[in-house]
């Protein structure tokens, strides 16, 4: 089965390899914009729109959407706008438990709709100005949702994780592999 990702992450190609499963990239170009604030709702309100856009140009195919955010005490934190912003995240997350969502869309050939989100407990190590500042200095955290990377030199940043790793990565992928291929 091929799909067409609706996204531009590398994160997301790169599981999808790791998993076989064909795909081709075409970015949703949307406003990442949503009245929902429950992060769950964010997440899957954001991945349902991206796949309803891209779906518009490529009638009869499988489509594949995610969006991921971070959330702390229920305040969704996307991706840094600058260095100060990750800076700020970072600080925030020191030696916290917080939750990973993940969004995701699966518009099928058919048009049926597939929509759900996951959650993945993660809990970050006490982190000194330091350790924040250097690893911004590194770029990582700059397009990533809660300002980390746990798949690089983030994951040096994390105590321990309860749920789907791939999840935080960006994409649950063992759950989206059984939605392709079982259904």
């Amino acid at each position: 089965m091929k799909v067409i990702l609706a996204s531009g992450s590398p994160r997301r190609r790169e599981l999808l390899e790791q998993a076989g499963i064909e795909y081709e990239v075409c970015p949703a170009d949307i406003e990442e914009a949503t009245n929902e604030v429950e992060p769950y709702r964010v997440v899957e309100d954001l991945s349902r729109q991206k796949a309803m856009a891209v779906a518009k140009s490529h009638k009869g195919e499988t489509i594949l959407a995610a969006d991921t955010v971070v959330a702390l005490d229920d305040k969704v934190l996307g991706k840094p706008r600058d260095e100060e912003h990750a800076f700020e995240m970072l600080s925030e997350l020191s030696g916290r438990l917080h939750q990973v969502f993940t969004g995701v869309t699966i518009v099928y050939p058919d048009n049926t709709i597939n929509t759900f989100s996951v959650c993945t407990d993660v809990r970050m190590y006490d982190l000194t100005e330091k350790q924040i500042r250097d690893y911004i200095a590194t770029k990582e955290p700059m397009d990533k949702a809660g300002a980390y990377g746990i798949q690089g030199r983030g994951a040096l940043l994390i105590e321990s994780i309860q749920g789907d790793y791939n999840n935080v990565v960006g994409l649950p992928l063992a759950i989206v592999y059984r939605e392709l291929y079982n259904r």
